[in-house]
């Protein structure tokens, strides 16, 4: 099976040797999103909700750039800096996912790039 590499030009420009996603087959592979801004590139990490809430914009722009949206999303991961951002956070997150929500992991982490407070990574399947 071939791999194909997925972009965005909305979304961020990856910081390190990862491309945003790969889609293999009918799955789509999102590397872990943080809150930058495209195109300006301006960092949110002031507000949780904001950060949380770029974060999503971000990963729909690589879903929608695979062919897909949020329902195809089968598996998500999300990193937290800190736990206590987990009701707000989880909201933001929650309201992409009306019917039929992905599987999920929260885990709190010591550190993220950039010293973001959140990064959330998905799986997606047509």
């Amino acid at each position: 099976m071939a791999k194909e590499v997925v972009y965005s030009s909305h979304a961020p420009e990856p910081i390190g040797p990862y491309s945003q996603a790969i889609k293999a087959g009918n799955m789509l592979f999102i590397s872990g999103q943080i809150a930058i801004q495209k195109p300006s590139g301006n960092l949110i990490t002031g507000n949780i909700v904001d950060e949380a809430t770029q974060v999503m914009k971000n990963l729909s722009e690589i879903l929608k750039a695979g062919g897909m949206d949020f329902s195809n999303v089968v598996k998500s991961t999300i990193f937290l800096k800190d736990m206590n951002n987990f009701p707000k956070v989880n909201e933001v997150y929650g309201s992409h996912f009306k019917e039929m929500p992905p599987a999920r992991e929260t885990v709190e982490v010591s550190r993220l790039p950039k010293d973001v407070n959140v990064e959330i990574s998905c799986i997606a399947m047509k």
